[in-house]
């Protein structure tokens, strides 16, 4: 190899994304007003014990892509606001994991979205007032997520610790809570108000019916208007250590869904749904008095509840912890731990012969480069499904996440 093919080769390791923003593209587009990014996450995750089966090979390779891009349109049109568009694909058998091998109810792999080329998920506006304490977000959006308060995120059930599952964990119930009934991307407004620097409250709606494949007009203002209803109000504190601040954040939520639903068991449904959260994390310790350097321990705990008649999962809780920067020399390396458990309707007690299903994750994700992470994890799922037919499972997985 010569030299300078041995530099090039160093300098592509040191590279913020593969590509070096698309070959320098991104930095051509900065003073046009246009972001972009683009990465994919691939997870292999084999199921070595219990379950539905160990046999069985497929659904365990999986993965997914993420094209984002951000049109600033001040800088475009001197127009105040944002427009963000979201576009997503994937790949994996369309049982997944869970069908054939595992069973689980919450799911094992929350990246897991099927076989799609590449939808439109989100495609939204954005603008703020008031000098920036009042945000309106209008469009086809997610609702689990995508504001901030002194740095944490929030609104809907957002967690510093446990909220990604393309770098966090990656059973879904360690990614939201599974009594909230988020709706699909679909079309919506969210209010997010944050009139002093500690408190926040966000105030959203969006399409009940909505299918993230769709544009979302068909189900919004045909047939059934039904629509999602959310409200989440919290505190972030800063409290003081002898190594500098340690952030956190305290939300609690509500949540409406009038379409008429049931438990599994049930013969009538019911509309007007109704039911209420909380998720909460906090910074424990710092490694350093430098408030840039992340290395520290963390926590979160999750709460839910949903009513019996019209949900198959009506008490849910979560808890675990991060550490961040635990080995010498890996600061930017993060070790998770998280357990979740949820409690079945007692009224479909033929559908679910196990009280409850939980499960215990626990993840590695190691930074190889500044663009490129492995995490390997392990699962334990007690009673999947709610079925005493079917063994506790141990999975194991390795995910590889890549910024282009």
């Amino acid at each position: 190899m010569s030299i300078c093919a041995y530099a090039e080769h160093e300098h592509v390791w040191q590279q913020e994304s593969l590509t070096n923003g698309f070959w320098g593209l991104n930095e051509a587009l900065e003073p046009t007003g246009i972001e972009t990014a683009f990465s994919a996450t691939s997870a292999y995750q084999r199921n070595i014990k219990g379950g539905l089966s160990t046999d069985s090979r497929k659904g365990e390779f999986a993965g997914s892509y993420d094209l984002e891009v951000t049109f600033d349109l001040q800088r475009m049109l001197e127009m105040d606001g944002i427009l963000f568009l979201h576009g997503e694909g994937g790949w994996t058998d369309s049982e997944g994991i869970d069908g054939v091998s595992v069973g689980s109810a919450f799911g094992v792999n929350a990246d897991a979205i099927g076989n799609r080329s590449m939808d439109i998920v989100e495609f939204y506006y954005e603008t703020a007032f008031w000098d920036n304490t009042f945000q309106l977000r209008i469009g086809k959006l997610d609702m689990t997520g995508g504001f901030e308060c002194r740095g944490c995120p929030v609104s809907f059930d957002g967690n510093m610790y446990a909220n990604d599952e393309n770098t966090q964990f990656l059973n879904s119930a360690l990614v939201n809570n599974p009594t909230i009934p988020f709706p699909d991307y679909g079309l919506g407004a969210i209010v997010h108000w944050n009139p002093v620097e500690d408190w926040y409250l966000s105030v959203g709606v969006a399409d009940a019916q909505a299918n993230g494949r769709e544009t979302g007009f068909n189900t919004t203002f045909h047939d059934e208007d039904y629509f999602v209803y959310m409200a989440e109000t919290g505190v972030t504190p800063h409290l003081h250590s002898g190594k500098g601040i340690l952030p956190g954040a305290y939300r609690v939520g509500a949540w409406y869904d009038p379409q008429p639903k049931a438990h599994s068991d049930a013969s009538k449904d019911y509309r007007d749904d109704a039911g209420l959260y909380v998720s909460c994390d906090q910074k424990l310790s710092n490694e350093s008095n430098d408030p840039e350097d992340m290395q520290g321990l963390g926590g979160f705990f999750r709460y839910g509840y949903a009513h019996a008649r019209t949900n198959d999962i009506t008490h849910f809780y979560s808890f675990g912890i991060q550490y961040q920067g635990l080995l010498d020399g890996r600061d930017d390396d993060v070790l998770g731990l998280g357990y979740a458990n949820g409690i079945f309707s007692d009224r479909a007690d033929s559908t679910y012969t196990e009280d409850y299903e939980s499960a215990t994750e626990l993840y590695y994700s190691a930074q190889v480069t500044k663009w490129m992470t492995l995490s390997p994890s392990v699962q334990y799922v007690t009673n999947p499904g709610g079925d005493s037919s079917v063994s506790d499972a141990v999975i194991l997985g390795l995910r590889a996440l890549v910024t282009f």
